[in-house]
């Protein structure tokens, strides 16, 4: 019986991508005409695909004011979903902190080492340091630019959980772990520290002791993690190895998570909705591709990690999540090792 569904859902899946692929083959093929008076309209002279920007995780551009610097800067594509201020226009100025912290559990991070993968500037990741205390926690993402940021909230965030308008962390420092991020992998504490840091979080403690980032390439990373992880996070992020790395990328994901994960360890998954999909794949020629090949669509994310991945159980968060803005209502689920 198991057999037939999946039959029935492939077929469905090859249906809708050969509507799709009529479909795109309208918009992929316009006349040299066309594209030569969409170029002009745009004012440069670079492919339309180019310019757009992902618009299922980011708001709509301001078209008004003019300069040519602003107009690239307005049209800039990012393939991997590594927007520049991400969280400011996810979060918004009405909401104090991110939703999201709201239905995880403390027990799946305080005195834990943790993981979160694609953490663009790190504010979450940072976040869920200070409120759930853990004892470790990496950000990964493949964005250089991202891990700078991150740093530099790190900083931010130190200074302001100090009380002090300085930190005892120079820039320079900053500079050396920013430069280490890039070429060694995180270094596991040694036992005495190890019995300091499962104790509660103290306001004495800084930040850069717990909270670490690293610019990795998380698919088709270099870099051997020494250690497991108790809890690993991946939020709003599998679209983009979908779309980037195709099912392939997507199972490569799920497969190293669950050989990083302890056992017994928690993984969270917010897994963006087809809709998400549809709005993104133009965003380049790969993405594209990889869009009109996808055989597992979000909705047997849960089927796969279940069944093919071999985690014991599921639970859906969903229901307590309150507050997020217009187009981030996306399921989160924690899958249990």
């Amino acid at each position: 019986m198991a057999e037939a569904e999946e039959e029935n859902r492939e077929e469905i899946v090859v249906e809708k991508k050969s509507k799709r692929n009529r479909k795109k083959q309208k918009t992929e093929n316009p006349s040299q005409k066309e594209e030569t008076q969409e170029r002009k309209q745009n004012g440069e002279g670079k492919p339309q695909q180019q310019d757009q920007v992902a618009g299922g995780d980011h708001p709509a551009q301001n078209n008004n004011g003019g300069g040519s610097s602003k107009k690239r800067k307005q049209r800039e594509a990012f393939p991997f979903g590594n927007y520049r201020n991400y969280y400011g226009y996810r979060i918004g100025q009405e909401v104090d902190e991110d939703p999201r912290l709201k239905v995880l559990k403390r027990e799946w991070f305080e005195g834990k080492d943790c993981l979160d993968i694609g953490c663009n500037s790190g504010i979450i990741t940072i976040h869920i340091a200070k409120k759930y205390n853990c004892r470790s926690i990496l950000g990964v993402d493949i964005d250089t630019a991202r891990i700078s940021d991150a740093y530099w909230h790190l900083r931010k965030f130190s200074r302001e959980h100090s009380g002090s308008s300085s930190t005892n962390v120079s820039k320079e420092e900053v500079k050396e772990k920013l430069k280490a991020s890039k070429q060694i992998a995180h270094v596991v504490p040694g036992d005495g520290e190890e019995i300091k840091k499962e104790a509660s979080f103290s306001e004495k403690r800084n930040l850069f002791d717990v909270v670490s980032f690293r610019q990795e390439n998380f698919v088709d990373s270099r870099h051997s993690h020494e250690k497991q992880y108790d809890t690993i996070l991946c939020l709003s992020v599998a679209k983009w190895i979908h779309l980037n790395w195709g099912d392939d990328g997507l199972i490569t994901l799920f497969s190293k998570v669950w050989k990083l994960l302890v056992p017994g360890g928690t993984f969270i998954l917010e897994p963006q909705p087809w809709d998400s999909y549809k709005k993104n794949y133009q965003v380049s020629k790969t993405a594209a591709e990889n869009y009109r090949n996808i055989m597992f669509p979000p909705e047997s994310f849960r089927e796969i990690l279940l069944d093919k991945i071999g985690f014991r159980s599921v639970e859906d968060l969903t229901a307590g999540l309150t507050g997020s803005k217009t187009g981030f209502n996306r399921p989160i689920f924690a899958f249990h090792k």
